[in-house]
């Protein structure tokens, strides 16, 4: 699933290529709203909150849409063939005289009143990259069921907005706990240090096309734990474990983290290398 970074990349390329300009074409390929005409209006900006996107439309209107698993915007001159995917798989086109954009295998599409945004994303956290971002309140939120795992709160977008699989074994690699602590067991300092550290990963990875959590420049190493099952891992050199928390694999070091451990799966490639649930590569348009 795109992660907070990787919708910020994707709002941009939207607002760049959409923003400020009528609307030529217009097309929802969703029953509900297939007969909605939004050409001629100007489409005003297009906004990432979390995971969602927001593309507001003159005269009060806003398409929202979050891409899940599988979902993808991608941006085309206008005229020139898209790639993304096969044409049945295309849920919505935006297009101006410069550019077309593509939404593809978006699961959720709808058109809703500007007004009425707090229906679909009122309910999340402060936003990792947004202008809400407030490191107080996010720590508070992420403390507040201490019997619930670390994972399974770092996930949960009512406490943070931004964070997905690859970030919540990234960052409790870096905090030196597994992802099944409890975050009341969290020692004193470590929530608010998981905070910022959170906020300072996605900020550097925004702007970035491959997204990187290490420091190291050797090939084949942006990530220290994700999808790296089998390998050394680049600080103490013991194999990187994958187990399932919830319905997501998970991964840690059991020589750098302490703490509760899910069951390791024993079915990780021979020779190392993972290539489940990858995505610290993000499209480039």
């Amino acid at each position: 699933m795109p992660e907070g970074d990787t919708i910020w990349q994707t709002a941009r390329r939207l607002h760049t290529a959409l923003a400020g300009r009528t609307l030529t074409r217009a097309d929802l390929r969703v029953p509900r709203f297939a007969t909605a005409d939004l050409t001629g209006r100007t489409l005003l900006d297009v906004t990432p909150r979390g995971k969602h996107l927001l593309a507001r439309i003159d005269g009060g209107l806003t398409l929202h849409s979050h891409l899940r698993m599988d979902g993808a915007w991608r941006v085309y001159a206008t005229g020139e063939r898209p790639r993304g995917g096969p044409d049945h798989q295309i849920r919505a086109i935006l297009g101006n005289a410069e550019s077309t954009a593509y939404g593809y295998r978006l699961p959720v599409l709808e058109l809703i009143r500007t007004a009425e945004e707090s229906r679909v994303v009122g309910h999340l956290g402060p936003d990792l990259l947004g202008p809400d971002w407030d490191a107080e309140e996010a720590e508070r939120r992420l403390g507040a069921d201490p019997a619930r795992s670390l994972g399974e709160a770092l996930l949960d977008q009512r406490n943070l907005a931004g964070i997905g699989n690859v970030y919540k074994s990234e960052l409790a690699f870096l905090a030196g706990v597994t992802p099944w602590l409890p975050v009341g067991e969290l020692a004193p300092g470590v929530p608010a240090r998981l905070v910022v550290t959170a906020r300072r990963l996605l900020e550097a990875n925004k702007d970035r096309p491959d997204r990187r959590t290490t420091t190291t420049r050797r090939p084949g190493t942006p990530l220290h734990v994700y999808g790296r099952a089998g390998q050394p891992c680049l600080r103490c050199g013991a194999p990187i474990r994958k187990a399932e928390l919830g319905d997501r694999i998970t991964y840690w070091c059991p020589g750098c983290q302490h703490g509760p451990t899910g069951t390791t799966d024993p079915t990780h490639p021979a020779d190392g290398r993972d290539s489940h649930d990858r995505s610290d590569r993000r499209p480039t348009n």
